[in-house]
């Protein structure tokens, strides 16, 4: 039963007393008046969850009456019946932001539809998805227990993306058990990670990786003579894709496939590889000068479009493009003037940095925590900063430009909540998700360690110099200042580490309409 109060205002309401019982048989109390001033006065002075309004009526009309029930009583939806079928009418119902909008005859049943549409579909869209998930639970265990290849994670990852974002949005009681799901799944991909990445780096036998995205995605493209952008968002994740989706939509077909990181999962290694074309102890045997190490105080991505040239010389490819960073909306407007004057060129290579900054933001700011509390939360920041900073006019451009677009990411992000105790001298790295240190510390059975850095393709520091890789939620947290340390990093979003987040990412081809 509802506890629903409908006000109907018709001036044949004696007529409809079969339907007012069919209604009040539903559960819902139903008030009548016969004209609109008397609907208006009603409205003032009780409480209604929906207005069923006529349209022809004595005295002031519906239309009317419409525009001061949103007046005064803006929250409050009207449902629009009339005899009429003008379009000019249903216009200004709509303009009027009515609810719905029914032709005479009505009968009960539509009655009860429109109310229910109106009142509880929220109610009926969460009670169906979270029946539609918990008959997919048991679907998805099976495909996590059974996952064989990275292709079938990639499956698994989309699957659970899609019902995160779906379950979200209706607040379904179902998220607990999703987010349960999903830990299960990110503790079985990381121990798929560790029996099979050290094959990944070593044999032919692997997944698209961080280093081959340019000639596996971009190369074949020019070949054909087209002109292409790649475009790189930092620190950008699948869901986070979702949300930016049907902005870019109205202008490109889209594309959509994932790709898998090489680790760490961090700037420095992962995208520095893919601008490279190169595994990271490759580039720092070959081009020493391009490649900056975690305790020097130059930037760890100051390289980047010296990196993109080394990597079409070596190909022996003549094409001339442009780089350009953007941190901010000011960029994005300069980013779009320098469109204009580079619009003959072939490549262009655009790195858009606001998700990391905002990662960053939101571990030192108290207020940024507020608003990206969860990963909804995350999600929402995300597409209303693409929305209003220009960015998306970039890709319109773009667009407009002829240029086929491929959209990506070095690394995704992971919310990390489980803290582990890890030792370390001096010259560790600070990363919380992974460690490079000569005299680490830990648990072996709690981290993926690469105590031969260089067979995983990674520069080491010193011949003794070991990698570890945090897992699943879990940050690295040293003993000394113990609780402060945990309190203070416990809830934020963190790369460089093992989890299907962070792995794998987004790689979206985007062809102009």
């Amino acid at each position: 039963m509802t506890n629903d109060r409908i006000l109907w205002a018709d001036d044949e309401i004696d007529l409809l007393k079969p339907h007012i019982l069919f209604l009040k048989a539903q559960g819902y109390e139903v008030t009548t008046v016969s004209n609109g001033r008397d609907a208006l006065d009603t409205l003032d002075t009780d409480n209604f969850s929906l207005v069923l309004l006529d349209e022809n009526m004595p005295g002031i009309s519906g239309l009317e009456t419409l525009d001061l029930i949103k007046q005064k009583h803006p929250d409050v939806p009207v449902v629009m019946i009339t005899k009429s079928e003008e379009e000019n009418l249903m216009d200004q119902a709509i303009g009027n932001r009515i609810a719905d909008y029914l032709i005479k005859p009505v009968n009960p049943k539509q009655i009860l539809l429109s109310i229910k549409k109106n009142l509880h579909s929220r109610e009926i869209v969460s009670s169906q998805t979270s029946s539609d998930y918990q008959q997919e639970f048991g679907r998805i265990s099976m495909l996590i227990n059974s996952a064989a290849s990275v292709e079938d994670w990639m499956e698994i990852y989309r699957q659970l993306v899609r019902w995160e974002m779906t379950l979200s949005e209706t607040e379904s009681p179902m998220e607990e058990m999703l987010l349960m799901q999903k830990r299960d799944a990110n503790s079985n991909f990381c121990k798929f990670v560790k029996r099979n990445y050290e094959d990944w780096v070593t044999t032919d036998n692997h997944p698209l990786m961080s280093h081959e995205i340019f000639r596996r995605k971009v190369f074949p493209m020019l070949d054909r003579g087209e002109k292409v952008c790649f475009f790189l968002i930092d620190n950008f994740r699948l869901d986070q894709w979702k949300v930016l989706q049907s902005l870019v939509s109205e202008y490109f077909n889209i594309q959509e496939d994932l790709y898998t990181t090489i680790l760490p999962t961090s700037t420095q290694y992962a995208r520095n590889a893919i601008f490279a074309g190169l595994m990271p102890v490759e580039i720092k045997k070959m081009y020493p000068q391009l490649w900056v190490e975690e305790d020097e105080d130059e930037g760890l991505n100051v390289h980047e479009a010296e990196l993109v040239q080394t990597q079409l010389d070596r190909f022996r490819r003549k094409e001339k493009f442009s780089y350009s960073k953007l941190n901010d909306s000011t960029g994005a407007e300069k980013m779009l003037r320098q469109l204009n004057s580079n619009k003959e060129l072939p490549l262009q290579v655009i790195v858009l940095n606001f998700i990391d900054m905002l990662s960053h933001a939101r571990t030192e700011s108290k207020m940024i925590r507020e608003l990206a509390g969860n990963d909804a939360a995350y999600r929402s920041i995300t597409e209303s900063w693409f929305r209003h900073s220009g960015s998306v006019n970039i890709f319109r451009r773009l667009a407009e430009l002829g240029y086929k677009v491929v959209l990506t990411t070095d690394h995704g992000t992971i919310r990390v909540d489980n803290p582990i105790k890890v030792i370390g001298d001096r010259n560790t790295t600070t990363n919380l998700r992974y460690k490079c240190g000569k005299n680490l510390n830990y648990n072996p059975r709690q981290v993926y360690e690469m105590k031969q850095p260089v067979k995983f393709g990674l520069p080491a520091p010193n011949l003794s110099s070991t990698f570890i890789f945090a897992l699943n939620e879990d940050f690295f947290s040293y003993p000394n200042n113990y609780n402060y340390y945990v309190q203070y990093y416990t809830g934020t979003f963190q790369h460089g580490g093992i989890s299907l987040q962070e792995m794998l990412v987004p790689l979206v081809t985007l062809t102009p309409k």
